[in-house]
């Protein structure tokens, strides 16, 4: 009789702990159509602040530096902050949101500027540039690995509804 009741109660307690999971992991993960509409709003908030350094004249990442002044730090830096969008990773420090206009920027200047590693920053602009996000956890680590990171590999890709709620939690 003890067995049955010990049987039972544990058989219970593990049927109610994968409901409880089941039904949290189910109201997290976001719908297509929220999806959507938090990529969207986040496109929205971005072409505003963009709109805002324009009439500022300051470039597309908020700063007053011209592109023929960009260095290799700049590059490593803008990349590896946008980058941050795309990628799972245990640690990230910084974050800039991809937008058409920052990377059409940064590959503009590549040609107004001397670097040492604009071969890598060309491949990967022109990716990101073509809407190819397939390899930005390797476009990550090749910038990370650059500025000699040693904390904050990137381990993958965000799955677009892991992009969609980074960006809906990032304050624009």
């Amino acid at each position: 009789m003890k067995k049955w009741v010990l049987s039972t109660t544990v058989l219970l307690l593990a049927a109610a702990g994968i409901g409880w999971y089941l039904m949290s992991t189910q109201a997290e993960a976001m719908t297509e159509q929220e999806v959507k509409e938090a990529m969207t709003e986040s496109a929205e908030k971005a072409d505003e602040k963009l709109q805002t350094y324009e009439e500022e004249g300051k470039n597309p990442f908020g700063s007053e530096q011209s592109q023929s002044e960009l260095t290799d730090s700049d590059y490593q830096s803008y990349i590896h902050s946008m980058s941050h969008q795309k990628v799972k990773a245990n640690k990230k420090w910084g974050f800039t949101e991809i937008h058409p206009d920052r990377i059409d920027w940064l590959l503009t200047g590549l040609d107004q500027t001397t670097l040492t590693h604009k071969q890598v920053y060309k491949e990967i602009l022109t990716k990101w540039q073509a809407g190819d996000f397939s390899t930005a956890d390797e476009d990550h680590n090749r910038i990370w690995t650059l500025q000699n990171g040693n904390v904050g590999k990137a381990t993958g890709v965000l799955t677009p509804q892991e992009e969609a709620q980074l960006l809906k939690t990032r304050k624009n």
